[in-house]
Protein backbone atom coordinates (compact mmCIF):
# COMPACT_ATOMS: atom_id res chain seq x y z
CA UNK A 1 0.00 0.00 0.00
CA UNK A 2 1.55 3.50 -0.87
CA UNK A 3 2.83 5.46 2.02
CA UNK A 4 -0.15 8.25 0.74
CA UNK A 5 -2.33 5.43 0.75
CA UNK A 6 -6.18 6.88 3.12
CA UNK A 7 -7.22 3.42 3.48
CA UNK A 8 -7.56 3.54 7.81
CA UNK A 9 -6.39 0.26 9.72
CA UNK A 10 -9.63 -1.03 10.36
CA UNK A 11 -10.37 -1.16 6.88
CA UNK A 12 -7.03 -2.89 6.14
CA UNK A 13 -7.73 -5.67 8.81
CA UNK A 14 -11.50 -6.16 7.61
CA UNK A 15 -9.70 -6.85 3.70
CA UNK A 16 -7.30 -9.29 5.27
CA UNK A 17 -9.80 -11.15 6.78
CA UNK A 18 -11.94 -11.19 4.44
CA UNK A 19 -9.46 -12.03 2.07
CA UNK A 20 -8.67 -15.19 3.93
CA UNK A 21 -11.87 -15.68 4.56
CA UNK A 22 -12.71 -15.94 0.94
CA UNK A 23 -9.78 -16.86 -1.33
CA UNK A 24 -10.99 -20.33 -0.92
CA UNK A 25 -13.99 -19.25 -3.04
CA UNK A 26 -12.57 -17.34 -5.65
CA UNK A 27 -13.76 -17.92 -9.12
CA UNK A 28 -11.78 -20.43 -10.98
CA UNK A 29 -11.96 -18.44 -14.35
CA UNK A 30 -9.65 -15.51 -13.67
CA UNK A 31 -10.94 -11.84 -14.94
CA UNK A 32 -9.30 -9.72 -17.13
CA UNK A 33 -8.29 -7.58 -14.40
CA UNK A 34 -6.57 -10.82 -12.95
CA UNK A 35 -4.42 -12.03 -15.88
CA UNK A 36 -3.08 -8.91 -15.68
CA UNK A 37 -2.17 -8.47 -12.30
CA UNK A 38 -0.70 -12.30 -13.08
CA UNK A 39 1.08 -11.25 -15.82
CA UNK A 40 2.82 -8.02 -14.05
CA UNK A 41 3.47 -10.53 -11.22
CA UNK A 42 4.93 -12.97 -13.60
CA UNK A 43 6.90 -10.22 -15.34
CA UNK A 44 8.81 -9.09 -12.27
CA UNK A 45 9.45 -12.58 -11.30
CA UNK A 46 11.59 -13.41 -14.18
CA UNK A 47 12.68 -9.50 -14.35
CA UNK A 48 14.44 -10.72 -10.52
CA UNK A 49 15.47 -14.09 -12.02
CA UNK A 50 17.01 -12.28 -14.78
CA UNK A 51 19.13 -10.20 -12.15
CA UNK A 52 19.73 -12.44 -9.52
CA UNK A 53 21.83 -14.43 -11.90
CA UNK A 54 23.59 -11.78 -12.97
CA UNK A 55 24.89 -11.09 -9.21
CA UNK A 56 27.12 -12.32 -7.28
CA UNK A 57 25.39 -14.81 -4.66
CA UNK A 58 25.96 -13.66 -0.64
CA UNK A 59 28.00 -16.34 1.14
CA UNK A 60 29.40 -16.65 4.77
CA UNK A 61 30.92 -13.88 5.71
CA UNK A 62 34.23 -14.73 7.67
CA UNK A 63 35.00 -13.63 11.34
CA UNK A 64 37.19 -10.96 12.07
CA UNK A 65 40.19 -11.85 14.07
CA UNK A 66 40.06 -10.83 17.56
CA UNK A 67 36.24 -9.49 17.13
CA UNK A 68 35.02 -10.26 20.38
CA UNK A 69 37.94 -9.75 22.59
CA UNK A 70 41.36 -8.18 21.97
CA UNK A 71 44.79 -10.70 21.89
CA UNK A 72 45.32 -11.37 25.40
CA UNK A 73 42.80 -9.62 26.89
CA UNK A 74 43.25 -10.21 30.88
CA UNK A 75 41.39 -8.81 33.42
CA UNK A 76 41.49 -11.16 36.56
CA UNK A 77 42.06 -15.15 37.05
CA UNK A 78 41.69 -17.55 33.68
CA UNK A 79 38.13 -17.81 34.24
CA UNK A 80 37.40 -14.35 33.98
CA UNK A 81 38.48 -13.94 30.53
CA UNK A 82 35.52 -14.51 27.91
CA UNK A 83 35.75 -17.37 25.69
CA UNK A 84 35.38 -15.10 22.66
CA UNK A 85 32.31 -13.56 20.87
CA UNK A 86 29.58 -16.39 19.71
CA UNK A 87 28.95 -16.86 16.31
CA UNK A 88 26.78 -14.77 14.70
CA UNK A 89 24.17 -14.52 12.08
CA UNK A 90 21.91 -11.83 10.95
CA UNK A 91 19.28 -12.73 8.32
CA UNK A 92 17.00 -10.77 6.74
CA UNK A 93 13.27 -10.50 5.63
CA UNK A 94 12.24 -11.68 2.23
CA UNK A 95 8.73 -12.93 2.71
CA UNK A 96 6.26 -9.75 2.82
CA UNK A 97 6.88 -9.97 -1.56
CA UNK A 98 5.02 -13.26 -1.42
CA UNK A 99 2.01 -12.08 1.03
CA UNK A 100 1.88 -8.96 -1.51
CA UNK A 101 1.23 -10.82 -4.05
CA UNK A 102 -1.20 -12.91 -2.80
CA UNK A 103 -3.31 -9.69 -1.58
CA UNK A 104 -2.94 -8.20 -4.93
CA UNK A 105 -4.34 -11.18 -6.46
CA UNK A 106 -6.93 -11.97 -4.25
CA UNK A 107 -7.94 -7.82 -4.43
CA UNK A 108 -8.53 -8.95 -8.57
CA UNK A 109 -10.40 -12.52 -8.19
CA UNK A 110 -12.37 -10.90 -5.03
CA UNK A 111 -13.38 -7.59 -5.76
CA UNK A 112 -16.47 -7.36 -3.26
CA UNK A 113 -13.52 -7.96 -0.65
CA UNK A 114 -11.82 -4.75 -1.39
CA UNK A 115 -14.82 -3.07 -1.30
CA UNK A 116 -15.74 -3.73 2.12
CA UNK A 117 -12.49 -1.89 3.13
CA UNK A 118 -13.01 1.02 1.18
CA UNK A 119 -14.29 4.34 2.68
CA UNK A 120 -18.30 4.09 2.91
CA UNK A 121 -18.10 -0.30 2.40
CA UNK A 122 -19.94 -2.46 5.08
CA UNK A 123 -18.88 -1.91 8.76
CA UNK A 124 -15.91 -4.07 9.86
CA UNK A 125 -17.27 -7.26 11.98
CA UNK A 126 -16.19 -7.56 15.31
CA UNK A 127 -12.81 -8.43 15.96
CA UNK A 128 -11.97 -11.84 16.80
CA UNK A 129 -10.84 -12.22 20.82
CA UNK A 130 -7.32 -12.21 21.52
CA UNK A 131 -5.60 -15.61 21.96
CA UNK A 132 -5.13 -16.55 25.32
CA UNK A 133 -1.01 -15.52 26.35
CA UNK A 134 1.20 -18.58 26.71
CA UNK A 135 2.48 -19.45 30.42
CA UNK A 136 6.56 -18.82 30.41
CA UNK A 137 9.11 -20.61 29.12
CA UNK A 138 10.19 -23.00 31.30
CA UNK A 139 12.53 -25.15 28.68
CA UNK A 140 13.51 -25.26 25.47
CA UNK A 141 10.57 -25.56 22.81
CA UNK A 142 10.51 -28.97 21.43
CA UNK A 143 9.87 -27.03 17.95
CA UNK A 144 8.49 -23.90 16.40
CA UNK A 145 5.31 -22.11 17.36
CA UNK A 146 2.31 -22.89 14.78
CA UNK A 147 2.31 -19.83 12.10
CA UNK A 148 -0.61 -17.21 12.22
CA UNK A 149 -2.33 -15.88 9.46
CA UNK A 150 -2.62 -11.60 8.56
CA UNK A 151 -0.92 -8.33 8.68
CA UNK A 152 0.75 -5.73 10.95
CA UNK A 153 -0.83 -3.07 11.48
CA UNK A 154 -0.55 0.21 13.51
CA UNK A 155 -3.30 -1.07 15.82
CA UNK A 156 -2.55 -4.47 16.07
CA UNK A 157 1.08 -4.51 15.18
CA UNK A 158 1.87 -8.36 15.98
CA UNK A 159 -1.36 -9.74 14.09
CA UNK A 160 0.20 -12.96 12.07
CA UNK A 161 2.85 -13.33 14.91
CA UNK A 162 3.34 -15.93 17.43
CA UNK A 163 4.78 -12.84 19.46
CA UNK A 164 0.96 -11.80 19.11
CA UNK A 165 0.80 -14.35 22.51
CA UNK A 166 4.00 -13.37 24.02
CA UNK A 167 4.54 -10.97 27.23
CA UNK A 168 5.45 -7.47 26.56
CA UNK A 169 8.30 -5.12 28.30
CA UNK A 170 10.64 -5.95 31.24
CA UNK A 171 7.56 -8.12 32.99
CA UNK A 172 8.31 -10.42 30.40
CA UNK A 173 11.87 -11.60 31.62
CA UNK A 174 11.06 -13.36 34.98
CA UNK A 175 13.88 -14.41 37.54
CA UNK A 176 14.20 -17.96 38.77
CA UNK A 177 14.32 -18.55 41.99
CA UNK A 178 17.76 -18.50 43.35
CA UNK A 179 19.68 -21.43 44.85
CA UNK A 180 23.35 -22.01 45.78
CA UNK A 181 25.04 -23.68 42.79
CA UNK A 182 28.88 -24.66 42.80
CA UNK A 183 29.54 -23.33 46.13
CA UNK A 184 28.23 -19.62 45.00
CA UNK A 185 25.42 -18.59 47.81
CA UNK A 186 21.76 -18.08 46.76
CA UNK A 187 21.51 -14.36 47.89
CA UNK A 188 24.47 -13.65 45.91
CA UNK A 189 22.89 -15.58 42.45
CA UNK A 190 19.87 -13.77 43.73
CA UNK A 191 21.31 -10.33 42.99
CA UNK A 192 22.96 -11.42 39.91
CA UNK A 193 20.09 -12.87 37.85
CA UNK A 194 18.43 -9.24 38.82
CA UNK A 195 21.48 -7.80 37.56
CA UNK A 196 21.35 -9.68 34.43
CA UNK A 197 17.57 -8.64 34.24
CA UNK A 198 18.28 -5.14 34.54
CA UNK A 199 20.92 -5.30 31.85
CA UNK A 200 18.98 -7.04 29.03
CA UNK A 201 16.08 -4.44 29.78
CA UNK A 202 18.98 -1.41 29.08
CA UNK A 203 20.13 -2.99 26.42
CA UNK A 204 16.71 -4.06 24.54
CA UNK A 205 13.90 -2.76 25.81
CA UNK A 206 15.23 0.79 27.27
CA UNK A 207 13.07 3.39 24.29
CA UNK A 208 15.54 5.98 24.23
CA UNK A 209 18.66 3.43 23.75
CA UNK A 210 16.25 1.96 20.80
CA UNK A 211 15.87 5.56 19.53
CA UNK A 212 19.54 5.48 19.15
CA UNK A 213 20.73 6.92 22.38
CA UNK A 214 23.78 5.65 24.31
CA UNK A 215 23.26 2.53 26.67
CA UNK A 216 24.70 4.01 29.70
CA UNK A 217 22.57 2.09 31.98
CA UNK A 218 23.81 -0.88 30.32
CA UNK A 219 27.15 -0.31 30.16
CA UNK A 220 27.51 0.94 33.80
CA UNK A 221 26.28 -2.82 35.19
CA UNK A 222 29.54 -4.60 33.60
CA UNK A 223 32.32 -4.86 35.75
CA UNK A 224 34.66 -2.01 35.42
CA UNK A 225 37.63 -4.93 35.59
CA UNK A 226 36.65 -5.95 31.80
CA UNK A 227 37.80 -2.61 31.14
CA UNK A 228 38.93 -4.58 27.20
CA UNK A 229 36.07 -5.10 27.29
CA UNK A 230 33.86 -2.08 27.83
CA UNK A 231 36.94 -0.28 26.05
CA UNK A 232 35.66 -1.98 22.84
CA UNK A 233 31.77 -1.58 23.55
CA UNK A 234 32.66 2.28 24.09
CA UNK A 235 34.63 2.40 20.64
CA UNK A 236 32.02 0.64 18.76
CA UNK A 237 29.09 3.07 19.91
CA UNK A 238 31.56 6.01 18.95
CA UNK A 239 32.79 4.84 15.60
CA UNK A 240 31.01 1.75 14.46
CA UNK A 241 32.16 -0.92 11.88
CA UNK A 242 32.04 -4.36 10.31
CA UNK A 243 34.37 -5.96 12.81
CA UNK A 244 32.85 -4.18 15.95
CA UNK A 245 29.37 -2.81 15.38
CA UNK A 246 27.18 -1.86 18.85
CA UNK A 247 23.80 -3.80 17.35
CA UNK A 248 25.51 -7.10 18.29
CA UNK A 249 24.77 -5.89 21.65
CA UNK A 250 22.81 -3.14 21.95
CA UNK A 251 19.46 -3.19 19.94
CA UNK A 252 19.48 0.55 18.58
CA UNK A 253 17.46 2.10 15.46
CA UNK A 254 17.76 4.77 13.59
CA UNK A 255 14.97 7.64 14.63
CA UNK A 256 15.64 9.75 11.35
CA UNK A 257 14.34 6.29 9.43
CA UNK A 258 11.93 4.18 11.58
CA UNK A 259 9.80 4.57 14.37
CA UNK A 260 8.53 1.82 17.00
CA UNK A 261 4.74 1.30 16.76
CA UNK A 262 2.83 1.30 19.91
CA UNK A 263 4.52 0.77 23.70
CA UNK A 264 5.09 -2.94 23.58
CA UNK A 265 8.18 -4.94 22.83
CA UNK A 266 7.34 -8.63 22.49
CA UNK A 267 9.62 -10.83 24.69
CA UNK A 268 10.19 -14.50 25.14
CA UNK A 269 12.90 -16.92 26.34
CA UNK A 270 14.18 -17.71 29.84
CA UNK A 271 17.16 -17.15 32.35
CA UNK A 272 18.80 -20.60 34.13
CA UNK A 273 21.59 -21.05 35.91
CA UNK A 274 24.57 -23.72 36.22
CA UNK A 275 27.89 -24.78 37.57
CA UNK A 276 30.79 -22.68 35.76
CA UNK A 277 33.50 -23.92 34.61
CA UNK A 278 35.36 -24.23 37.36
CA UNK A 279 34.17 -24.64 41.81
CA UNK A 280 33.55 -21.31 43.14
CA UNK A 281 32.12 -19.96 40.05
CA UNK A 282 28.37 -19.94 38.60
CA UNK A 283 27.10 -19.55 35.03
CA UNK A 284 23.82 -17.55 34.00
CA UNK A 285 21.96 -18.31 30.44
CA UNK A 286 20.25 -16.01 29.73
CA UNK A 287 17.62 -16.98 25.95
CA UNK A 288 15.34 -14.25 25.08
CA UNK A 289 13.65 -13.34 21.72
CA UNK A 290 12.61 -9.31 21.40
CA UNK A 291 9.77 -8.37 18.12
CA UNK A 292 9.78 -5.06 17.61
CA UNK A 293 7.21 -3.50 15.06
CA UNK A 294 8.29 -0.30 12.94
CA UNK A 295 7.34 1.90 10.94
CA UNK A 296 8.96 4.73 8.65
CA UNK A 297 9.48 7.76 10.70
CA UNK A 298 7.04 10.21 9.98
CA UNK A 299 3.73 8.16 9.92
CA UNK A 300 4.30 5.46 7.03
CA UNK A 301 1.43 3.19 7.67
CA UNK A 302 3.27 -0.10 6.32
CA UNK A 303 4.03 -2.09 9.67
CA UNK A 304 7.30 -4.60 9.81
CA UNK A 305 8.99 -6.19 12.27
CA UNK A 306 12.42 -6.78 13.11
CA UNK A 307 13.12 -9.86 15.54
CA UNK A 308 16.25 -9.83 17.65
CA UNK A 309 17.43 -13.05 19.90
CA UNK A 310 20.24 -12.71 22.40
CA UNK A 311 21.97 -15.17 24.08
CA UNK A 312 23.81 -13.50 26.89
CA UNK A 313 25.98 -15.73 29.67
CA UNK A 314 26.99 -14.37 32.77
CA UNK A 315 29.65 -15.25 35.21
CA UNK A 316 28.78 -15.36 38.82
CA UNK A 317 31.84 -15.88 40.97
CA UNK A 318 32.29 -16.60 45.10
CA UNK A 319 34.34 -13.70 46.10
CA UNK A 320 36.73 -15.10 48.46
CA UNK A 321 37.85 -17.30 45.48
CA UNK A 322 38.15 -14.65 42.95
CA UNK A 323 38.11 -11.04 42.37
CA UNK A 324 34.58 -9.20 40.90
CA UNK A 325 32.69 -5.80 41.51
CA UNK A 326 29.99 -5.68 43.50
CA UNK A 327 26.46 -4.29 41.75
CA UNK A 328 28.02 -5.24 38.25
CA UNK A 329 28.10 -8.34 35.89
CA UNK A 330 30.73 -10.17 34.10
CA UNK A 331 29.70 -10.80 30.85
CA UNK A 332 31.57 -14.19 30.06
CA UNK A 333 29.68 -14.53 26.58
CA UNK A 334 26.72 -12.66 24.36
CA UNK A 335 25.79 -14.35 20.55
CA UNK A 336 22.62 -12.73 19.00
CA UNK A 337 20.62 -12.88 15.70
CA UNK A 338 19.14 -10.14 13.84
CA UNK A 339 16.15 -11.00 11.65
CA UNK A 340 14.81 -8.38 8.86
CA UNK A 341 17.21 -6.22 8.70
CA UNK A 342 19.27 -4.85 5.66
CA UNK A 343 22.35 -6.58 6.05
CA UNK A 344 24.55 -3.27 6.15
CA UNK A 345 27.11 -4.31 9.21
CA UNK A 346 28.94 -1.45 10.52
CA UNK A 347 26.29 1.78 10.99
CA UNK A 348 26.09 0.96 14.63
CA UNK A 349 21.85 0.73 13.75
CA UNK A 350 19.36 -2.02 12.58
CA UNK A 351 17.80 -0.66 9.48
CA UNK A 352 14.64 -2.83 8.87
CA UNK A 353 13.60 -3.78 5.34
CA UNK A 354 9.89 -2.14 4.21
CA UNK A 355 8.28 -3.55 0.79
CA UNK A 356 10.45 -1.25 -1.54
CA UNK A 357 13.32 -2.27 -0.14
CA UNK A 358 12.76 -6.11 -1.12
CA UNK A 359 13.62 -4.97 -4.52
CA UNK A 360 16.08 -2.20 -4.64
CA UNK A 361 17.98 -4.70 -2.56
CA UNK A 362 20.21 -7.43 -3.29
CA UNK A 363 18.19 -11.18 -2.60
CA UNK A 364 20.15 -12.64 0.25
CA UNK A 365 20.62 -16.68 -0.37
CA UNK A 366 20.47 -19.73 1.92
CA UNK A 367 18.43 -22.18 3.57
CA UNK A 368 15.09 -20.19 5.24
CA UNK A 369 15.26 -19.83 9.03
CA UNK A 370 12.39 -18.86 11.26
CA UNK A 371 13.46 -16.40 13.70
CA UNK A 372 10.55 -17.53 16.17
CA UNK A 373 11.92 -21.28 16.69
CA UNK A 374 13.13 -21.12 19.79
CA UNK A 375 13.92 -24.80 19.95
CA UNK A 376 17.35 -23.64 17.83
CA UNK A 377 20.80 -23.06 18.93
CA UNK A 378 22.78 -20.03 17.92
CA UNK A 379 25.85 -21.83 18.76
CA UNK A 380 28.20 -22.52 15.75
CA UNK A 381 25.62 -20.49 13.39
CA UNK A 382 27.63 -19.05 9.97
CA UNK A 383 27.95 -15.35 9.74
CA UNK A 384 25.83 -15.17 6.78
CA UNK A 385 22.95 -12.75 5.26
CA UNK A 386 20.65 -15.55 4.61
CA UNK A 387 16.91 -15.40 4.53
CA UNK A 388 13.67 -16.05 6.93
CA UNK A 389 10.29 -17.81 6.42
CA UNK A 390 8.43 -15.39 8.41
CA UNK A 391 8.30 -12.07 10.66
Amino acid sequence: MPESSPIPDDAWEKFVQDAERDAASAPKEPSARARMVAERLRALDEAEARKSRAERRWGRKKAPAGQWQPQGWRTGPAWQEMNGRGSRRRTVWSALGVLLAVAVAVIALNPSAALSWLPGGAAPEAAAASASPLAPETGRPSGAPAGTTGLPTRKRPFTGSPAQRWAAGADAIEVPKAKAVAGVSAARIETALRLTKDFLVASNLDREVLNGAQPKKALALIDPLQKDYLSELRAGLRRPTVENDPTWTFTRFDPDRVELVGPDVRVRGRMTVEPGGTAGQALIRADYTFVYPLARAGGGKEVVRTIVRRIVEVNVPDPVKFQATEGHIWVHDLNAEISNDNCRDGDGRIQPMFRADLYADRRPSGEAVDPYDRSRGLDGAGEECGTVSRT
